[in-house]
């Protein structure tokens, strides 16, 4: 902590409203009931804490990046989030030495590639030999078919999870909360709630950039 950092249980209103309401705990996830509803085969493998490598594969917008952030969090990890567009296989090869030096101390990593279609196979490959040796748990996110964006080593080391777009239900949900972050004490027409959703179309960050302007 800096001088400059807000008090604790403070909340930075200079940052983003999608990034102020990023949920901090599972619990508080919005959406993909049919992958992490109780019972379902990530949340157990989560809560067991046996959590093999993974591709979150789904639109923008619908919590890819707070997913892979929460599994970290929840399986006490150290998360490392990669940008397939800023690196190359230099910055793959010091993250993998980094995840080393931690193993040799007691901790684990969780290594989150976004975008992972954009990098080429050869720096997919990089990643290979880390994930067999379980150096680290992977987790790529794509917005496309991983079946013809991602190789097929790699993703046959790995289970595809297909996140869906937020139904009326969950945007509603956070349209709630965006509320409350603002100090709104009452809340929206239905006609609004309706007008913002259907423009938002399943898109959580869109909606709340929204709900900000």
């Amino acid at each position: 902590m800096t001088l400059f950092d807000p008090p604790p249980g403070t909340v930075d209103m200079s940052r983003p409203l999608a990034e102020r309401l990023r949920p901090q705990t599972l619990a508080d996830y919005i959406g993909q009931e049919h992958i992490l509803g109780p019972s379902k085969p990530l949340l157990r493998q989560i809560e067991r804490d046996e959590l093999q490598s993974l591709i979150l594969w789904g639109p923008p917008g619908v919590g890819k990046t707070t997913l892979a952030r929460l599994i970290a969090r929840a399986t006490k990890c150290e998360f490392v989030p990669f940008s397939a567009v800023l690196s190359g296989i230099k910055e793959i090869k010091a993250v993998m030495a980094d995840a080393e030096r931690l193993r040799q101390t007691g901790r684990r990593t969780l290594v989150f590639v976004d975008e992972i279609h954009r990098f080429n196979k050869s720096q997919q490959d990089a990643f290979l030999p880390y994930v067999e040796q379980g150096l680290f748990t992977f987790i790529g996110a794509t917005t496309e078919n991983p079946s013809f964006e991602v190789n097929g080593a790699l993703l046959s080391r790995a289970s595809v999870y297909v996140l869906q777009p937020l139904a009326d239900q969950d945007m509603n949900v956070l349209i709630d909360r965006a509320l409350a972050a603002a100090g709104v004490r009452r809340s929206i027409s239905d006609a609004a709630r309706k007008l913002i959703t259907g423009y938002a179309d399943g898109d959580a960050r869109r909606l709340l950039n929204m709900m900000e302007q």
